[in-house]
């Protein structure tokens, strides 16, 4: 925990109002010590740092002007809430972020009244603050509605929809476009382009209003100057993509510079309408190794805050991520028609080696989950074979294009579906566990949930030969460290294996749960079958199972509802079968940050949890099972 005597002006500001006591000319020195303070409490104990560390300035500002938590404050993604959490309440409890029973990863409306609105994907910012500037509006209120956005987040379509409806009801709300160049990885698109000439503006700012102060306004030359200068603006900074939408553009300013954001927070919260201030900020600032490796200083682990981070020794077995990044260099050498898309996720979908062995094949579409989607069912219909890359929260982004332009026109696309399932640390905004459920209903889909790793590459290579569209969900890390084979292999279609025969209780597992399901069965004497496919499932083996046992035990890292259990339910009613079945999965609520294993073993989902849960359900066929065993 950092000691609070090392920081004298940050010590006494429990809550903003305590900041907005503070002098002007002393915002400064609290900015250097809660960036100090940010520094080595991520350093202790790890979380997300260099989006945090960027807006310092720009949350004291934010605060001191405003008047939260009556003022509506609107983060984006939240990667940078960090310092805003500092200084709302909750400094003392900042190395408990990402732990179970500590702070939220993100904003989180539960945990505080200056958490306005709940937050972990991104682009949210605009369409929730402008929905509160309409609603206070309508009320007579006059608060003010903040929204800050960055991060990449103003590159995908949400924020602009939201742009062009706050034009055309003019609410009096301020945007605060954080523009510092990143989202994990750097920008990327035509928006950034455009973005990027605002960095070559400031001496263009500079210039032009030491010209406004030298000549009369009403001059011949003072019109002149008015017209040029409109030009000059549209020329160098992209105020007109932003004026043409109805939104009052004014910068850009440095974002590190808290003299100019107090002007400029003042002068465009006194002004009606919508306001749209650009601020340039460096993610990372004012530590040096996160400022020159921005993306390693994305998110990190503990580190020592004095020798940065250290270089990672090499993992005993790869990652689930690390088998698909080389299955898909290995079938893109055996297939010039692989074509591979994410949306801003190139490091942690595992597209780092592709995109740069193949960079005409790699497409990486910016925070834009759904024009992936809709991308890839267009490359399918001129013969190509694009990989979506996507974690399983961010699919659910582009759910109406995974029906309507894939599903529906049985296009040939393979999904490879990352952080399915118990994420963890990330909390609920990104647990993977509703994709089993929303894809299973869709015709046409091919679903696989590996076991193991070599599982994982023969599934992907067996979505990738089938003809139509097809998802292979994976989970976040490692898994039990199969040998991987070289070959490109295929699994047939729609088969379960029997990994172990036994009686009374057949255990059927769908993906990760096979390895604690394997340690349950031994100890039951039970039936395990690694069912491996969602759809089609092996309905042969199902039926097979139901006539030769007592009951069964489904088992997925999944949602219940509507899961993989339910859908072996949904085949035995179809043949009239019935039978008593057990569905374990995850429970029917949003799953709390911690450890993996914390959360599965709140869910149940671990050793001790599947076998309390069997023996509880079928206690005389667990003692008859183990038994006749003996």
């Amino acid at each position: 925990m950092n000691e609070l005597s090392h920081y004298p002006n940050l010590a006494p500001i429990e809550t903003p109002a305590d900041l907005r006591r503070v002098p002007d000319d002393q915002l400064p020195t609290v900015a250097d010590e809660l960036r100090q303070y940010l520094i080595e409490a991520v350093a202790s104990s790890g979380g997300h740092f260099g989006a945090g560390l960027g807006v310092v300035e720009l949350t004291v500002a934010l605060h001191h002007v405003y008047d939260t938590p009556h003022d509506r404050l609107v983060w984006d993604v939240g990667h940078q809430c960090y310092p805003h959490k500092i200084l709302t309440g909750r400094r003392d409890q900042i190395t408990t972020i990402k732990k179970k029973d500590g702070l939220a990863p993100f904003p989180r409306r539960e945990e505080s009244e200056y958490d306005t609105f709940g937050v972990g994907h991104s682009s949210t910012s605009i369409s929730a603050a402008l929905g509160m500037a309409i609603a206070a509006q309508r009320r007579g209120d006059r608060r003010k509605v903040v929204a800050v956005i960055g991060d990449g987040a103003m590159t995908a379509g949400m924020a602009f929809e939201a742009l062009n409806h706050g034009g055309d009801v003019e609410p009096d709300m301020v945007v605060v476009f954080n523009d510092n160049g990143m989202s994990i990885s750097e920008n990327v698109g035509a928006l950034t382009k455009v973005m990027a000439r605002a960095m070559a503006s400031y001496r263009l700012n500079a210039w032009r209003e030491r010209a406004k102060r030298a000549i009369p306004k009403q001059s011949f030359f003072g019109r002149w100057f008015k017209r040029w200068e409109e030009h000059a603006k549209g020329m160098f900074v992209p105020s007109t993509l932003f004026e043409e939408l109805g939104f009052h553009y004014t910068g850009p300013i440095d974002g590190h510079n808290i003299p100019q954001l107090l002007h400029a927070l003042r002068t465009v919260k006194e002004l009606p309408g919508p306001q749209l201030l650009h601020v340039i900020t460096t993610k990372g600032k004012g530590y040096a190794p996160a400022e020159q490796a921005q993306i390693e200083y994305h998110a990190v682990g503990p580190f020592d805050p004095e020798a940065g981070l250290l270089k990672k020794s090499a993992p005993t077995k790869p990652s689930y991520t690390d088998i698909f990044s080389d299955w898909l260099c290995d079938m893109a050498a055996a297939d010039p028609r692989l074509l591979a898309i994410t949306p801003a996720m190139r490091e942690g979908s595992g597209l780092v080696r592709f995109s740069r062995e193949y960079p005409q094949r790699y497409f990486d579409v910016a925070i834009a989950e759904q024009h992936a989607v809709t991308l890839a069912a267009g490359m399918a219909c001129e013969g190509a074979k694009p990989v979506v890359a996507i974690y399983s929260t961010f699919l659910q982004r582009a759910y109406d294009q995974a029906i309507h332009d894939v599903a529906l026109q049985n296009l040939d696309v393979t999904f490879a579906i990352d952080r399915a399932g118990v994420v963890g640390p990330d909390g609920a905004t990104h647990s993977g566990s509703f994709d089993l459920t929303f894809l299973r209903c869709l015709p046409n889909m091919l679903i696989m949930a590996p076991a193991d790793e070599n599982e994982c590459r023969m599934m992907l290579s067996t979505g990738y030969g089938f003809n139509g569209p097809a998802a292979i969900r994976y989970p976040r890390g490692s898994g039990p460290g199969a040998v991987v084979r070289e070959e490109l292999d295929s699994l047939p279609i729609g088969k379960a294996e029997l990994r172990r025969r036994g009686h009374g209780i057949a255990l059927l597992s769908f993906g990760t749960m096979l390895a604690p399901a394997t340690h349950v069965a031994a100890e039951l004497d039970a039936t395990l079958v690694n069912m491996r496919f969602v759809k089609p499932l092996d309905e042969t083996m199902i039926l097979q199972l139901a006539s030769s046992h007592d009951a069964l035990v489904t088992l997925e890292d999944n949602a219940i509802a509507g899961g993989a259990g339910s859908a072996v339910a949904e085949s035995l009613a179809a043949h009239g079968i019935v039978m008593p079945i057990l569905h374990l999965g995850l429970p029917d609520v949003y799953l709390e940050h911690g450890s993996r294993e914390e959360v599965l073993s709140l869910a149940g989902l671990d050793l001790p949890g599947i076998r309390h849960a069997i023996r509880a359900r079928f206690p005389k066929l667990v003692d008859a099972s183990i038994a006749s065993a003996v």
